[in-house]
């Protein structure tokens, strides 16, 4: 800015200009912990008055409400955070964005300049806070001056939305948010640069891919926004099968789709028929490949927008760098110039392979086959699906309810428990803010649900539209199995003292039913539907009976019998 300009623009603090700039990225929410540490930025969005700020009950809830905010709506996420204590309280949800590549700013505040890095044991200093902040974020900065502020803000939000993307934390110290400024004239942000890919390196994808009739196509979270150069391959007869993260870019329901049914009997020995898979920005996480034992076609070929994902997990044959919509509308290109395609009867076997998984998985419910039914039925197209760590998720929730869009779907990928409920905070929010009509249906356990009960209160005061499907089992289900399974049926610190749901609920005005009987689930179904705001829908488990088929966690090694240690011979 000019100097004339600069001195006859008004006078705000440092905050100020944060909170003008989070406007200018199209950030609608924010969710935070007030502080004396952060308050110069919450007292200037509390008087600009564009942005809603969500109060959160704890700083592990707010980065899980941004989090699922920035997945649902699929844009950048944001929460504010005090120093020391609370940044450290948020590193969980950092390393759950970190493993889901959620582009998500974290600012926190940070002591006053001219007693940082001291170790003078000032209130809320933590010492080497930034290298913490690195170790859970894709990147993380500090602001050192008011001058400086704009420039480092900018450049966060850039790596952040950078694929592959991740959650970015700044510190910014109390005087430098209180120092006034003018306000700078341009609060644009930085272009997001894409991956672009070579195209000889595309020429050679197609060349690969001409010679096979049966290939498929893996779709991870890193392919999101690729729907519609997948959409022409599928016209081409390529097979699908998506990764929990990569739920929803192609509608569940389409016959050519395995959905998330990517690990069953039926679906790995249909793969065996398969020429190539072809798998687009997805990490082939452990719990999805039966611990990169799965037995996934051949030859694999890869696109992704991390070079370094290049015979990582899985060797492959071919690899592509850059970015999936740019290299899949390339590839797109090349194979409908050629006028190949796929051979018809891939898709006829994908379907009845399908078909078997899904009988399998329904089969294997029990007595809650009727409760994913009448969940779907309810839900219908347009909701957002939200799931906690939970053997009900583990069971049927990774892959029904069925998603059609893909940012429906939120899940804690990195396998923390207690991260649903505020990520349906932060996902019925964003269904607000951008008015989508989405209802948002979270699934729970009652282990992980206790871990952020405080966050019940921001559920209340939010009045976030919510049904909240709460499987109370009185205790860690999964652990109880994987005792039985493989400790010898030898149970211990399984068995959890639980709140009277429906007492909590009524202290918190929070509408609650529990459900003991299945005859009831159609009437309290409706009930919960029916409303806006939130609702727990607590599902008795011991009263409802077990799983016809027991989930005891993933796949484990053999365990191996280590030889005892033999004295040393002096």
């Amino acid at each position: 800015m000019p100097d004339s300009q600069a001195q006859n623009s008004p006078m705000v603090t440092v905050g100020a200009v944060v909170a003008a700039f989070l406007e200018q990225c199209g950030v609608r929410a924010v969710f935070g912990v007030i502080s004396i540490h952060n308050m110069p930025i919450l007292d200037a969005l509390a008087q600009r008055g564009k942005l809603r700020f969500v109060p959160a009950r704890g700083e592990a809830g707010a980065g899980n409400m941004a989090d699922a905010y920035a997945r649902s709506t699929s844009s950048l996420g944001v929460c504010i955070t005090s120093t020391g204590p609370a940044a450290g309280n948020i590193a969980g949800s950092l390393v759950e964005a970190c493993t889901a590549g959620v582009p998500l700013l974290h600012i926190t505040g940070q002591i006053e300049l001219p007693y940082l890095d001291r170790k003078m044991a000032y209130i809320h200093e933590a010492p080497e806070q930034l290298k913490m902040l690195e170790a859970v974020s894709k990147a993380a900065f500090r602001v050192y001056s008011a001058e400086n502020a704009l420039g480092v803000f900018k450049k966060a939000v850039q790596v952040a939305m950078t694929a592959p993307m991740g959650p970015v934390s700044i510190e910014i110290p109390i005087d430098v948010q209180q120092t006034l400024v003018p306000m700078p004239a341009d609060l644009t942000p930085l272009p997001v640069a894409q991956a672009v890919p070579d195209a000889d390196a595309l020429d050679a994808l197609a060349d690969r891919l001409t010679s096979t009739k049966r290939p498929m196509l893996w779709l991870g979270g890193g392919a999101r926004h690729a729907g519609e150069a997948v959409r022409r391959l599928q016209k081409l007869g390529f097979g699908i099968v998506t990764s929990v993260q990569g739920r929803g870019i192609v509608p569940e329901d389409a016959p050519g789709s395995l959905g998330a049914y990517n690990i069953q009997k039926p679906v790995e020995a249909f793969y065996q028929t398969c020429d190539a898979m072809l798998v687009v920005g997805s990490r082939l996480r452990s719990n999805e490949t039966l611990k990169y034992e799965l037995k996934l076609p051949k030859p694999l070929l890869r696109i992704d927008a991390d070079a370094a994902a290049d015979g990582r997990c899985y060797p492959n044959e071919l690899f592509v760098w850059g970015d999936a919509k740019l290299a899949l509308q390339g590839l797109a290109d090349r194979l409908e110039a050629r006028r190949w395609q796929a051979d018809a009867a891939l898709l006829s076997d994908l379907h009845r392979a399908h078909g078997d998984a899904v009988a399998s998985l329904r089969d294997g419910l029990g007595p809650y086959e009727e409760l994913v039914k009448q969940i779907q039925a309810m839900a219908g197209r347009e909701f957002n699906w939200v799931r906690d760590v939970t053997i009900s998720n583990s069971t049927w929730g990774n892959r029904e309810l069925r998603v059609f869009e893909p940012n429906q779907g939120v899940h804690a990928t990195g396998g923390g428990i207690g991260q649903g409920m505020p990520m349906a905070i932060g996902a019925a929010v964003g269904a607000a803010v951008t008015q989508s009509g989405r209802k948002t249906f979270c699934l729970a356990g009652d282990g992980g649900f206790i871990l952020n009960l405080g966050e019940l209160a921001t559920l209340v005061q939010e009045r976030c539209d919510v049904v909240v499907v709460l499987m109370n089992d009185r205790g860690y289900g999964v652990i109880k199995n994987i005792q039985v399974a493989q400790y010898g049926g030898r149970l211990c610190y399984v068995d959890l003292h639980t709140p009277d749901y429906a007492q909590l609920c009524a202290s918190l005005q929070l509408p609650h039913a529990r459900l003991s009987s299945l005859d009831d689930l159609p009437t309290l179904l409706r009930r919960a539907c029916s409303q806006q705001g939130p609702f727990i829908l607590e599902v008795d488990m011991q009263a409802i009976g077990n799983f016809k088929m027991q989930f005891a966690g993933p796949p484990v090694n053999k365990l191996v019998q280590i030889p005892a240690l033999q004295p040393a011979v002096v």
